[in-house]
Protein backbone atom coordinates (compact mmCIF):
# COMPACT_ATOMS: atom_id res chain seq x y z
CA UNK A 1 0.00 0.00 0.00
CA UNK A 2 2.77 2.44 0.97
CA UNK A 3 4.73 1.43 -2.09
CA UNK A 4 1.69 2.20 -4.33
CA UNK A 5 1.18 5.60 -2.67
CA UNK A 6 4.86 6.42 -3.02
CA UNK A 7 4.80 5.45 -6.72
CA UNK A 8 1.73 7.63 -7.29
CA UNK A 9 3.44 10.53 -5.50
CA UNK A 10 6.53 10.18 -7.74
CA UNK A 11 4.39 10.17 -10.88
CA UNK A 12 2.54 13.31 -9.74
CA UNK A 13 5.82 14.97 -8.82
CA UNK A 14 7.24 14.18 -12.27
CA UNK A 15 4.13 15.50 -14.05
CA UNK A 16 4.21 18.67 -11.95
CA UNK A 17 7.86 19.25 -12.85
CA UNK A 18 6.98 19.31 -16.56
CA UNK A 19 4.98 22.51 -16.20
CA UNK A 20 1.34 23.33 -16.64
CA UNK A 21 1.40 23.26 -20.45
CA UNK A 22 3.30 19.98 -20.81
CA UNK A 23 0.24 18.03 -21.88
CA UNK A 24 -1.80 20.86 -23.38
CA UNK A 25 -3.27 19.93 -26.73
CA UNK A 26 -1.90 21.99 -29.58
CA UNK A 27 -4.56 23.56 -31.73
CA UNK A 28 -4.91 24.83 -35.25
CA UNK A 29 -6.00 28.40 -35.87
CA UNK A 30 -7.01 30.37 -38.94
CA UNK A 31 -6.72 34.11 -38.26
CA UNK A 32 -8.61 36.07 -40.92
CA UNK A 33 -7.75 39.75 -41.37
CA UNK A 34 -10.52 41.52 -43.27
CA UNK A 35 -10.03 45.06 -41.93
CA UNK A 36 -8.54 47.64 -44.26
CA UNK A 37 -6.07 50.47 -43.80
CA UNK A 38 -8.53 53.40 -43.84
CA UNK A 39 -9.17 53.74 -40.08
CA UNK A 40 -7.72 53.35 -36.61
CA UNK A 41 -10.07 50.43 -36.11
CA UNK A 42 -8.54 48.73 -39.16
CA UNK A 43 -5.05 49.27 -37.77
CA UNK A 44 -6.14 47.86 -34.40
CA UNK A 45 -7.52 44.75 -36.09
CA UNK A 46 -4.32 44.33 -38.11
CA UNK A 47 -2.17 44.68 -34.99
CA UNK A 48 -4.28 42.10 -33.19
CA UNK A 49 -4.23 39.66 -36.12
CA UNK A 50 -0.43 39.78 -35.98
CA UNK A 51 -0.34 39.67 -32.17
CA UNK A 52 -2.73 36.72 -31.87
CA UNK A 53 -0.88 34.83 -34.59
CA UNK A 54 2.46 35.44 -32.87
CA UNK A 55 1.28 34.33 -29.44
CA UNK A 56 -0.42 31.20 -30.77
CA UNK A 57 2.69 30.27 -32.79
CA UNK A 58 4.94 30.84 -29.75
CA UNK A 59 2.77 28.37 -27.81
CA UNK A 60 3.29 25.72 -30.48
CA UNK A 61 -0.04 25.97 -32.25
CA UNK A 62 -0.41 25.71 -36.01
CA UNK A 63 -1.32 29.15 -37.37
CA UNK A 64 -2.53 30.31 -40.78
CA UNK A 65 -2.96 34.05 -41.37
CA UNK A 66 -5.49 34.74 -44.13
CA UNK A 67 -5.72 38.17 -45.77
CA UNK A 68 -9.23 38.65 -47.09
CA UNK A 69 -11.34 41.59 -48.26
CA UNK A 70 -9.75 44.91 -47.39
CA UNK A 71 -7.12 42.97 -45.42
CA UNK A 72 -5.36 42.38 -48.74
CA UNK A 73 -4.31 46.05 -48.57
CA UNK A 74 -2.18 45.28 -45.51
CA UNK A 75 -0.35 42.34 -47.05
CA UNK A 76 0.25 44.32 -50.25
CA UNK A 77 2.09 46.90 -48.15
CA UNK A 78 3.88 44.46 -45.84
CA UNK A 79 5.11 42.22 -48.65
CA UNK A 80 7.06 45.07 -50.25
CA UNK A 81 10.78 44.67 -49.49
CA UNK A 82 11.06 48.42 -48.79
CA UNK A 83 7.83 48.78 -46.76
CA UNK A 84 7.95 51.62 -44.25
CA UNK A 85 4.69 50.65 -42.54
CA UNK A 86 5.26 50.38 -38.78
CA UNK A 87 3.63 46.92 -38.67
CA UNK A 88 5.83 45.46 -41.44
CA UNK A 89 8.59 44.24 -39.07
CA UNK A 90 6.04 42.35 -36.97
CA UNK A 91 4.62 40.74 -40.12
CA UNK A 92 8.12 39.76 -41.33
CA UNK A 93 8.84 38.21 -37.94
CA UNK A 94 5.72 36.06 -38.25
CA UNK A 95 6.59 35.03 -41.78
CA UNK A 96 10.10 34.07 -40.67
CA UNK A 97 8.65 32.11 -37.72
CA UNK A 98 6.73 29.93 -40.17
CA UNK A 99 3.21 31.30 -39.89
CA UNK A 100 1.49 30.26 -43.11
CA UNK A 101 -0.10 33.05 -45.10
CA UNK A 102 -3.00 32.84 -47.51
CA UNK A 103 -4.22 35.76 -49.64
CA UNK A 104 -7.58 35.99 -51.35
CA UNK A 105 -7.06 36.30 -55.11
CA UNK A 106 -10.52 37.76 -55.76
CA UNK A 107 -10.21 40.40 -53.03
CA UNK A 108 -6.69 41.36 -54.09
CA UNK A 109 -8.17 42.18 -57.50
CA UNK A 110 -11.19 43.96 -56.03
CA UNK A 111 -9.00 46.14 -53.81
CA UNK A 112 -6.58 46.74 -56.70
CA UNK A 113 -3.49 45.34 -54.95
CA UNK A 114 -3.03 42.17 -57.02
CA UNK A 115 -0.23 43.61 -59.21
CA UNK A 116 1.79 44.53 -56.10
CA UNK A 117 1.23 41.10 -54.59
CA UNK A 118 2.20 39.30 -57.81
CA UNK A 119 5.29 41.48 -58.12
CA UNK A 120 6.35 40.46 -54.61
CA UNK A 121 5.47 36.80 -55.23
CA UNK A 122 2.80 36.65 -52.51
CA UNK A 123 0.71 33.44 -52.49
CA UNK A 124 -2.72 34.21 -53.94
CA UNK A 125 -5.45 31.63 -53.40
CA UNK A 126 -8.72 31.08 -55.31
CA UNK A 127 -10.18 27.75 -54.16
CA UNK A 128 -13.85 28.63 -53.78
CA UNK A 129 -15.41 31.03 -56.27
CA UNK A 130 -12.18 33.02 -56.42
CA UNK A 131 -11.71 33.09 -52.64
CA UNK A 132 -9.80 30.86 -50.19
CA UNK A 133 -11.88 27.95 -48.90
CA UNK A 134 -12.96 28.47 -45.30
CA UNK A 135 -14.62 25.04 -45.30
CA UNK A 136 -11.24 23.45 -46.02
CA UNK A 137 -9.88 24.84 -42.76
CA UNK A 138 -13.03 24.02 -40.78
CA UNK A 139 -12.93 20.45 -42.13
CA UNK A 140 -9.35 20.14 -40.85
CA UNK A 141 -10.34 21.27 -37.35
CA UNK A 142 -9.09 24.85 -37.41
CA UNK A 143 -10.58 27.37 -35.01
CA UNK A 144 -11.43 30.48 -37.05
CA UNK A 145 -10.75 33.97 -35.71
CA UNK A 146 -12.03 36.82 -37.90
CA UNK A 147 -10.79 40.39 -37.45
Amino acid sequence: MIRKLFSSFLVLLFIGSLGTNAFAAKGKYLVVLQAGKESHEGMARAVHALLYSKELKEHGHEVVLLFDGAGTEWIAEWSKPDSTDKLAPMYKELRDAGVTQVICDFCASAFEVKPTLEENKAPLTAEYKGHPSIAKFADKGYQIIIL
